[in-house]
């Protein structure tokens, strides 16, 4: 499937969303600050449109208590494997603000391991950095990787959020290790829709939409 279509109608409906959000998206995976006391809950589809490759949707269902920190994803450590993690969130900070979460957990499907990862962001005004990675150990160790992905974001208002995100993944086949490019988020109310778009211009282009709720 060509990715062209995709990426110029997914970033259109990010400019026609943005005429209605109005409330501040995190840059993270918790959908409640680590000092709220009650459940908070989100979910968030990927669908991702792979050049010269098989399409497919990615989802993420996270639950935050306090500093407790659940996640169930499905189609991420590889397409047809399921995950579960548990994890803990340490935050501080006043101007320069800071969340580090380590995670716990493990996948099992088409790819069956033991999992720790670790979720970390910085913001500091207008400007944060959200870094996640995981080292995937399965039975198999020559098949044992370390994903990653990584944002470094700008708000210019508040429902609006762009800047540059990278990878590592085995999710789908090309030459790069490393993946790159721009990204966008918009917010509405609970709602956010982002773009992000990975080796444009390239043979290897990857376009990852995000769809999410928190309630």
């Amino acid at each position: 499937m060509r990715a062209g279509p995709w990426i110029t109608g997914s970033l259109a409906a990010l400019l026609a969303t943005a005429a209605l959000a109005d409330d501040e998206a995190g840059s993270g995976r918790r959908v409640a600050p680590a000092t709220k006391p009650s459940w908070e809950f989100g979910l968030t589809a990927y669908p991702t449109i792979v050049r010269n490759g098989n399409d497919y949707t990615s989802g993420i269902g996270v639950a935050d208590r306090g500093p407790l920190h659940l996640e169930a994803r499905i189609n991420y450590e590889s397409v047809g494997a399921r995950s579960v993690f548990v994890g803990w969130t340490f935050a501080g900070g006043e101007e320069l603000t800071w969340e580090l979460t380590p995670l716990v957990g493990g996948a099992w499907g088409t790819t069956e391991a033991f999992v720790p990862a670790l979720q970390a962001s910085l913001g500091w005004g207008r400007l944060d950095f959200y870094i996640e990675a995981e080292y995937v150990r399965p039975s198999d160790k020559e098949s044992k990787y370390v994903y990653a992905w990584s944002e470094l974001g700008f708000r210019p208002v508040e429902w609006l959020r762009a800047g540059l995100v990278a990878q590592r993944t085995r999710s789908y086949g090309g030459e790069r290790d490393i993946q790159r490019g721009p990204f966008a988020q918009v917010t509405w109310r609970r709602l956010t829709l982002g773009g992000f778009w990975f080796n444009p211009g390239s043979s290897d282009q990857v376009l990852v939409v995000s769809i999410g709720a928190a309630f």
